[in-house]
């Protein structure tokens, strides 16, 4: 299940550091900004919108043959992509990876709550869940290593020899799981879901890219909302619904997915400015910049197999609260970074914001999974997968958005200077600035665009730590706290009562 999730987690963190080469028309694709965009669009819509129809149907059909089929899919779209002849086939390509993994990523968790009894169940997730951090770092460093000795398209085929290996053990030691009284299928339900799903993620992701001030990302957010109302509506008075809306009313269930969703919210955002700090403001290359991700993958490793003792020890609620705490106080640590901070300050953020995650995410995963029957882990793995794609995407759209609302309001002094037909390029962002200046040899534009990104990192950095400390008062509110077992009566001796009775 670790390979598996691993393929997922590293064809995203591989392909962010290649984006530079499929922009060159030399090196690669000559794709254009919108072009690049939609690279990562495509998979993201495909994705978010089919992980709960993919959870279903696990259930239903049985979830290593979902695997299977993920897998198999995700080494014919990884090919694609890599000999992908023109842009549009890599965003189509990137499209099918995405409905793979769609289906891979909920089957990795059910299968795990399925196979594990309840007393392993909470290290085991807390194992798969430290995989992530892994593929965050690793994702980075490799494919900065095959674009400096390979051509771009390595940083796909690179999954193909993983996905082999996953499917094979999977097909050796993976027992098959369904649910054995399955319900007929809630078609309508699903394609509610879908719709809804796309729909909101597109709004988020179009804003985020574009502004948050065209009619058009209202529409399709707004939209989304509506329909997953009508969908939880239709799932209320369903004979056979895909998902039990009741569950919500369970706080350990809400309360787990509500936070599993923020704390994507704030992370993504920060991972989301962060490689334009190191790799334009510090000057790190790509492979550089990923090997200071390795503190957030060592932190993870370690830390993660031991969120359930901790959880045993001290609780749910206390546990998750302490973690959001570190992840919060490290997200804010980003609004102490300057132009010329010690490096090592970088990597001690990211090992306490991996101390914070590898603590808060397997808390959170192992509640939302213990509240559902083994036979329905596919859905309950789908909700807490799709609420952290959603909280990950509408994190990277708005506090991306902040940091480029407040990097355009800071480089603005900086413009009038330049020749009009790049002041638009300088103000877009802090990449387009750097390219200004090699181009017309303007060194004083890259110390502007250093300050005025600087000023948005920080003004980003500090909601997201705010998100993160909000998530702490959410736990401590509604995240149900420890159980306690009262010692049943002792059960009078018989020899006693008699003897008393005697005298």
């Amino acid at each position: 299940m670790i390979i598996s999730l691993l393929v997922v987690v590293l064809n995203n963190t591989v392909l962010n550091v290649g984006l530079r080469v499929l922009a060159d028309p030399q090196q690669g694709l000559g794709a254009s900004q919108a072009e690049l965009e939609w690279t990562i669009n495509s998979y993201t819509l495909v994705f978010a919108g089919l992980l709960f129809t993919f959870g279903v149907l696990g259930d239903r059909y049985g979830r290593r043959l979902v695997l299977q089929v993920g897998l198999f899919l995700f080494a014919v779209a990884s090919v694609a992509s890599a000999y992908a002849q023109n842009p549009g086939q890599l965003i189509a390509a990137r499209a099918l990876t995405g409905l793979a993994a769609a289906a891979v990523m909920p089957a990795t968790l059910s299968i795990i709550s399925d196979v594990f009894v309840p007393r392993e169940r909470g290290r085991a997730i807390g194992v798969w869940s430290g995989a992530v951090g892994i593929a965050v770092a690793v994702g980075p460093v490799t494919g900065g290593f095959l674009l400096e000795h390979f051509w771009w398209g390595s940083v796909f085929l690179i999954n193909v020899p993983i996905v082999l290996v996953g499917m094979g053990l999977a097909a050796w030691l993976v027992p098959e799981s369904r649910d054995p009284d399955p319900r007929r299928l809630d078609l309508l339900g699903m394609v509610l879901s879908m719709l809804g799903l796309v729909l909101l993620v597109y709004g988020i992701i179009d804003g985020g890219e574009h502004g948050f001030h065209r009619p058009v990302v209202w529409v399709c957010a707004v939209g989304g909302l509506a329909v997953l109302a009508v969908f939880l509506a239709w799932e209320r008075r369903a004979r056979h619904p895909s998902l039990d809306v009741q569950l919500f009313r369970n706080p350990r269930f809400s309360t787990a997915a509500v936070v599993t969703a923020l704390i994507f919210f704030a992370a993504f955002g920060v991972f989301f400015f962060s490689t334009f700090y190191l790799q334009l403001v510090r000057g790190y290359s790509p492979l550089h910049a990923g090997m200071l991700l390795i503190p957030f993958a060592v932190a993870q490793v370690f830390v993660a197999p031991l969120s359930a003792t901790l959880v045993r020890r001290f609780g749910a609620k206390a546990t998750c609260a302490a973690g959001l705490a570190l992840s919060g106080m490290s997200l804010g640590g980003w609004v102490l970074l300057t132009g010329d901070t010690p490096i090592w300050a970088v990597g001690v953020i990211y090992f306490v914001q991996g101390i914070g995650m590898a603590v808060v995410l397997p808390s959170c995963m192992e509640s939302i999974m213990s509240t559902l029957p083994r036979q329905r882990a596919g859905v309950g793995s789908a909700v807490a997968n799709t609420m952290r794609q959603v909280g990950g995407t509408l994190g990277v759209a708005v506090l991306g958005a902040v940091v480029m609302g407040v990097y355009r309001d800071e480089i603005a002094p900086a413009l009038p200077l330049l020749p009009e037909p790049v002041r638009g390029t300088a103000a877009e962002s802090v990449a387009g600035a750097y390219a200004v200046a090699a181009r017309i040899g303007a060194p004083e534009l890259i110390a502007a665009a250093d300050e005025a990104f600087l000023a948005a990192m920080h003004t980003a950095a500090t909601w997201s730590g705010i998100v993160a400390l909000v998530s702490v008062l959410v736990v401590l509110r509604w995240l149900p706290g420890r159980r306690r077992h009262r010692a049943p009566a002792a059960r009078p001796d018989p020899q006693l009562a008699t003897s008393r009775t005697l005298g």
